[in-house]
């Protein structure tokens, strides 16, 4: 199917991006229609919008999703919003300003999850299901599959665990159907004001388990820590690359006078980190993640309270019996499995002498 702007009905576009499986479409003035296909950008047509060409397919957007804040929009700038087209799928939605036109990021949902061997996420991840408190993190650059991830793990908990599932999203993207556990999903500016405010009355909601889509700012950071001290699984994301960095990230959210109170905090609920990047499968097609495991034991603890988070990379590389694995070593084994180029594994690398030497 040809699309040609600016005849090109938004429905005919979400059907094609999903047919064509694109993760994301991209619309700005001074382009044509773009989709993302296994990470790379490509035209959907010759047509170059003008921004009177974005405006109208924008204002078709937030009238075929119902979504009521088109005004806010106009007046912030900004909006994210998601919403299902029956029959086709699911979408999340980035709409902006940018040059004083309008543009917007649409996200293409998967509305059911793939099989776990599909996905490539290793099981000492997959068997943190098991986890009844604490926190675990999923950490990676935008549209790395971290939200997957997540997903993941609780469709796991869903599947063999009865307990309530609080997730706190913004916005929704995969949608969880009630099984063995409850699952409330609350999305932030449709079903709550913040992040913060839904924490706040995630502790009066009796959860076992809290996912937080992303722990944006001190107060978000300070209640989830708080929910995994008293009992909770808290489950979230942060845009950090590296276990060491993000342990690094959440303690310098806090001022100064409290760093050394988190440190310890963090040292006692933290459960794990993943960090995970999706490249490239080379000739093929379709993209491939490659993971950073740490599982934390008494020594990492440790190194968390003493403040020598620099050292943690260390025991990561040492601690494969626990399940532990570090990026580089991902990498090595995706190289030799032809799923990962050399070339791109030498450029997403964390240590390039540590990974020659896997290689």
């Amino acid at each position: 199917m040809t699309i040609t702007s600016p005849g090109t009905s938004v429905h005919d576009l979400l059907v094609r991006a999903v047919n064509e499986k694109a993760s994301d479409i991209f619309i700005t003035a001074g382009s044509p229609i773009l989709l993302k296909k296994d990470g790379k950008i490509e035209a959907a047509d010759e047509f170059r919008m003008m921004p009177k060409d974005t405006a109208l397919i924008i204002e078709e957007i937030f009238r075929m999703s119902g979504s009521q804040s088109y005004d806010h929009y106009l007046k912030e700038g900004d909006c994210d919003f998601s919403f299902s087209l029956p029959g086709v799928g699911r979408f999340r939605i980035n709409t902006f300003r940018q040059r004083n036109s309008m543009a917007a990021v649409i996200r293409v949902v998967q509305l059911s999850l793939s099989d776990t061997d599909q996905l490539g996420i290793p099981q000492p991840v997959l068997e943190l299901y098991r986890k009844t408190k604490g926190l675990i993190l999923v950490t990676g650059p935008a549209g790395s599959g971290k939200s997957t991830t997540l997903a993941t793990l609780i469709n796991l908990i869903n599947n063999r665990r009865n307990c309530h599932i609080l997730t706190l999203e913004d916005p929704i993207e995969y949608l969880h159907n009630h099984k063995m556990s409850i699952v409330n999903q609350r999305e932030i500016e449709n079903d709550t004001l913040s992040y913060g405010k839904a924490l706040r009355a995630a502790l009066r909601q009796s959860p076992d388990v809290i996912l937080v889509g992303e722990m944006r700012d001190l107060e978000t950071m300070s209640i989830a820590l708080t929910a995994a001290e008293t009992g909770h699984l808290v489950l979230s994301t942060l845009h950090t690359v590296g276990a060491a960095k993000t342990i690094d990230r959440v303690i310098d959210v806090f001022p100064p006078g409290q760093q050394q109170q988190v440190r310890i905090q963090l040292s006692t609920v933290l459960q794990a980190i993943i960090s995970q990047q999706l490249l490239s499968t080379p000739n093929r097609g379709g993209r491939t993640a490659v993971f950073e495991v740490m599982i934390v034991n008494p020594a990492i603890r440790s190194l968390i309270r003493e403040s020598k988070t620099h050292q943690i990379d260390t025991l990561i590389h040492a601690g494969a019996a626990e399940g532990m694995q570090s990026m580089d070593y991902s990498l090595a084994e995706a190289v030799k499995a032809g799923t990962v180029s050399r070339e791109d594994a030498f450029t997403f690398c964390v240590n390039p002498d540590v990974l020659s030497k896997y290689v």
